[in-house]
């Protein structure tokens, strides 16, 4: 399903993201539990995408499978990273002829095996550029075209520390034809709410999903900070985390955290939610359960 229409369809969306494993054992373990999320009724799944070829064929091969095995709608996250025109024009091309209708569209990091990569090499530098590339491509493909996502950061962008300039940016990405913005985890929804509140003031005007990762356990959390490029714990969350002996009582501790968070969100009219799930479903089913719903329809339906 295209993305414009899910955001049509639903006051609220939800979601979750995984990542492709390495090896074709771990693949099958992921693939098994993204068939059980399915009875949470997600409006779409994402998988990431690894830059300088590490997981590029993986995250194409799970897209497409959940494409046709699944009744999932399967967003491929696509990144500047690497990547030619020539090479862009082809995996945009699989997609097509694989019925995935939704990309979104990321500047991306080189991959700390290329060592002092030369970004002079892509064809695009930000994601702004590689966003008008697969729009134009979408009208080569088909009328609909691709359904396009981007990314936001309510803690503000690493490389952007002039927060003005980040919203200009921001902007860049959404006028280059994004239907949506999909933001980067974040642990106090008022960066999340001032993040809102500064698109609404930048004449944004798609929709914002929120994106959610419970935390699991203390070393999780410092992986956390390094995959978020410095993500900030509120002082409660880490008070609450010292107390914990153990990585179990950790988890159930981000769950709650985590639950507050939804429950708050939606109480103040987030237009969507996406769990980072880091390829587990038991800490999405239980926020589920704390919610007080048994699949995201319900959420919808409340």
């Amino acid at each position: 399903m295209h993305i414009q229409d899910i955001l049509q369809a639903n006051a609220t969306t939800f979601s979750f993201e995984f990542f492709p494993p390495r090896t074709d054992e771990a693949s099958e373990e992921l693939f098994a539990n993204i068939v059980q999320l399915q009875a949470l009724h997600p409006s779409f799944v994402s998988v990431t995408y690894g830059a300088g070829g590490s997981t590029r064929e993986r995250t194409h091969d799970l897209i497409v499978r959940i494409q046709r095995e699944t009744n999932l709608t399967a967003v491929s996250h696509l990144t500047c990273v690497c990547h030619n025109r020539e090479q862009l024009t082809t995996i945009l091309d699989r997609y097509a002829s694989s019925g995935v209708e939704n990309i979104l569209a990321l500047g991306g990091d080189p991959p700390r095996t290329l060592g002092n990569y030369d970004r002079s090499q892509d064809a695009f530098q930000y994601a702004d550029g590689l966003v008008k590339f697969v729009k134009e491509h979408s009208h080569a493909t088909s009328s609909r075209g691709f359904g396009i996502g981007v990314a936001g950061f309510p803690e503000g962008h690493p490389g952007t520390p002039n927060r003005l300039k980040e919203m200009d940016y921001l902007k860049q990405k959404v006028d280059a034809g994004s239907d949506y913005i999909c933001t980067q985890l974040f642990f106090s929804n008022d960066d999340f709410y001032e993040f809102r509140d500064r698109c609404e003031l930048a004449g944004i005007r798609v929709p914002i999903l929120a994106g959610i990762m419970p935390v699991s356990s203390k070393a999780g959390m410092t992986r956390m900070a390094d995959l978020a490029l410095g993500a900030r714990f509120p002082a409660a969350l880490l008070r609450a985390v010292k107390r914990c002996d153990d990585d179990e009582a950790v988890a159930h501790v981000g769950t709650h955290w985590a639950t507050e968070q939804c429950r708050d969100l939606l109480d103040n009219n987030v237009r969507g939610i996406h769990f980072y799930t880091l390829n587990r479903s038991d800490a999405t089913r239980r926020i589920y359960k704390n919610l007080g719903v048994k699949d995201s329809l319900a959420l919808q339906a409340r």
